[in-house]
């Protein structure tokens, strides 16, 4: 673990000769400061944690990083450039560290304790599967080692610094999923990371409205394949079906090991089989091996997932035992959560976000589960150029999947049309304007047969509809 000597040498250059005191984590949230951890003070637009330090002391926390001077009469010690050193007495905790900025001054210190640990970093990104492919790949890590992963979905500047503070001399693998809002993000992730392992999931439209088109999408992602090592340390698992993840291996000075559903890739599958709510079930071929597994998966768009999880095992040296071991024990379904309503329909929430690829892969899912198929999309967000396409791509699946299509939003109408194109009758689709509305319509509309897929972007906040029909609001 991070010491509070390794903080004074990394954001000072030297250390006072003070007892090892040990840093149980790091936290921007005071809520979540646990006792000898370090909470680091972010101003932002609209709050300042500043404002916070003293409930994050109360709650355990022995230090604070500050850029500017705390209201509390706490004692500081400053850190900035031609600053004095640190006082070679010990002082009084709870401790603030005075920088000049507080995120850069928490990503010096991951970068530093990162290059004191003699570990393999695997780093995962892509626009559809990151959190999944994490999960699952790290399960399949720890059937041989001491694998730590960043929890949730923090993946950006801050929250990849925070999970490179977890990690202690005892881990052997350390596996990170890493975002990507606009070029140059991913690379600067992997100068604090440093992975060996690169996973590419596919290449999407999530973004585009931030990052520009595809093709942007795809250069920023390959900052992942162009920062690992060469042979024999670096290894780049990218997604063969995928032609711009593909493309990728020209970028790449490490080796490439391919996944996919072409038996032109290194580790491919065939005979896939949906189950529902039950997983899935397929055949690996791998070097002339074929292994016969059942995951708990949910929807047949989850074998790209095993098969990254797989390839992840395969380089890093596990046995077929360990890897199948891992894929059927990981928490793996992380997103879509299946609950019943108060009338006894099923109702598959997958309410965290949305993407024409995700929607895609949930309509896939509507389409293996029986009973009434009704598909309440609301608007995907953030589709830059590929708005329209993405909302079309989306509408036609579900007039093919759905026996009901009930869409949300103004971006929802654009799916309720495409619909109508391809023959869904009008009587079979309804456009409405708010959540609310949907959940007057759906109140005395559903049975006990229904099977219901709820899903849009988070800022649609689509999940009430799930809370009031199962009955928790």
């Amino acid at each position: 673990m991070i010491t509070l000597e390794i903080v004074f040498e990394a954001l000072a250059g030297h250390a006072p000769d003070w007892p090892t005191r040990v840093i149980t984590g790091a936290v921007v949230d005071s809520r979540q400061a646990i006792p000898g951890s370090i909470f680091v003070a972010i101003p932002g637009e609209n709050v300042d944690g500043h404002d916070f330090i003293g409930d994050a002391f109360e709650k355990g926390a022995c230090f604070a990083l500050v850029q500017k001077k705390p209201s509390g009469e706490w004692p500081v010690v400053d850190l900035r450039p031609g600053a004095d050193p640190p006082p070679q007495e010990v002082m009084e905790m709870p401790l603030c560290l005075r920088v000049e900025d507080t995120v850069q001054a928490l990503q010096k210190v991951a970068r530093y304790w990162r290059h004191q640990l003699d570990i393999r970093v695997i780093g995962i990104t892509g626009s559809v599967g990151k959190t999944t492919t994490k999960e699952l790949a790290a399960s399949v890590l720890k059937q041989r080692y001491r694998t730590l992963k960043n929890p949730g979905n923090l993946n950006n500047e801050i929250g990849l610094p925070l999970t490179l503070w977890q990690v202690s001399q005892g881990h052997d693998r350390v596996v990170l999923e890493m975002g990507f809002y606009v070029p140059g993000e991913i690379s600067f992730l992997c100068d604090l990371a440093k992975p060996a392992v690169g996973v590419v999931t596919n290449i999407g439209t999530v973004h585009a409205e931030r990052a520009g088109s595809q093709e942007t999408i795809a250069q920023g992602k390959a900052e992942l394949v162009q920062a690992l090592p060469p042979a024999p340390d670096g290894v780049a698992i990218l997604n063969y079906d995928d032609p711009l993840v593909r493309s990728m291996a020209e970028k790449s000075t490490a080796p490439c090991f391919f996944y996919g559903l072409d038996s032109e890739a290194d580790l491919w599958a065939d005979d896939i089989e949906g189950l529902g709510l039950e997983g899935i079930r397929f055949r690996l071929h791998y070097r002339g091996e074929k292994v016969y597994m059942r995951i708990p998966l949910i929807g047949r768009h989850s074998v790209h997932t095993a098969l990254r999880a797989a390839a992840v095992g395969l380089v890093e040296g596990l046995t077929w035992h360990e890897i199948v071991n891992g894929l059927r024990s990981g928490h793996t379904q992380l997103r879509l959560v299946a609950v019943r309503a108060k009338s006894g329909a099923l109702l598959l929430d997958d309410t965290y976000n949305a993407s024409p690829q995700s929607m895609m892969a949930a309509l896939n899912l509507l389409d293996e589960m029986e009973g009434r198929k009704i598909a309440v999309l609301g608007d995907m967000l953030e589709l830059g150029r590929y708005e329209r396409q993405g909302h079309e791509k989306v509408g036609i699946r579900a007039a093919a999947v759905a026996d009901i299509l009930i869409t949300v939003g103004d971006l929802g109408k654009i799916m309720a049309e495409a619909a109508t194109w391809v023959g869904m009758p009008n009587d079979r689709i309804f456009s409405l304007e708010d959540t609310e509305s949907v959940i007057d319509f759906l109140h005395d509309y559903l049975n006990k047969d229904d099977v219901v897929l709820v899903k849009g972007s988070h800022g649609m906040r689509m999940d009430r509809i799930v809370a009031v029909l199962e009955g928790r609001l």
